[in-house]
């Protein structure tokens, strides 16, 4: 903890370099991606500070929309396109996703509730190969599927018609570094 104590006494210490974020935000794109610490948005994309507008969720999870239920996923959506105007939406996924593999290999979560009942979002259950330690296959579908999940937010369909919206589905290896998008024409995720 004290090195991130020690960065955090100096980061402050440049106020010209802050000064012009106290003015607003205008980020072009929301990146919606897993709380895992290995998965650094800004240090994945090269994003500065108003750049970047971020939804980290366990396992990257888009819940389900429902108006009189709103989530704070929802909320956050629904800000970062209909207040910000965010022309991009990015759903990437990881290697070695701990929430996924749990739920390609079926594990038992009663120890961790909150856990088990948040991933019964992730529907339909992703599948891969469950002897595969990356689970580079059911990232892929899932990401896949939360994509799916976004578009059925009145809001980003009433975008996506209008033409003022791109989805994107990416997958990062944290053991590689590499980032693959999907590609509608293939159906694969290819290298960017």
């Amino acid at each position: 903890m004290q090195p991130l104590i020690d960065n955090a006494r100096t980061f402050g210490q440049r106020p010209d370099e802050f000064a012009k974020l106290a003015e607003g935000q205008s980020p072009q794109v929301l990146f919606i991606t897993c709380s895992d610490s290995r998965v650094v948005p800004a240090l994945i994309t090269g994003a500065r500070p108003g750049e970047l507008f971020e939804l980290r969720t366990a396992g990257n999870i888009v819940p389900p929309y429902a108006s009189e239920h709103p989530t704070s996923e929802a909320a956050t959506i629904e800000y970062a396109v209909e207040v910000l105007g965010v022309r991009d939406i990015v759903v990437c996924g990881h290697s070695h996703c701990g929430a996924v593999g749990a739920l390609v290999r079926g594990e038992d979560l009663d120890a961790v509730p909150a856990v088990r009942d948040w991933l019964t979002h992730a529907t339909p259950r992703p599948t891969g190969a469950a002897e595969d330690p990356a689970v580079a296959e059911g990232v892929q579908s899932h990401v896949l599927t939360q994509l799916l999940r976004l578009r059925s937010y009145p809001f980003i369909e009433k975008k996506l018609k209008e033409d003022q919206l791109t989805l994107h589905a990416w997958y990062y290896e944290v053991h590689t570094g590499a980032v693959h998008e999907h590609r509608a024409a293939t159906d694969t995720f290819e290298a960017l």
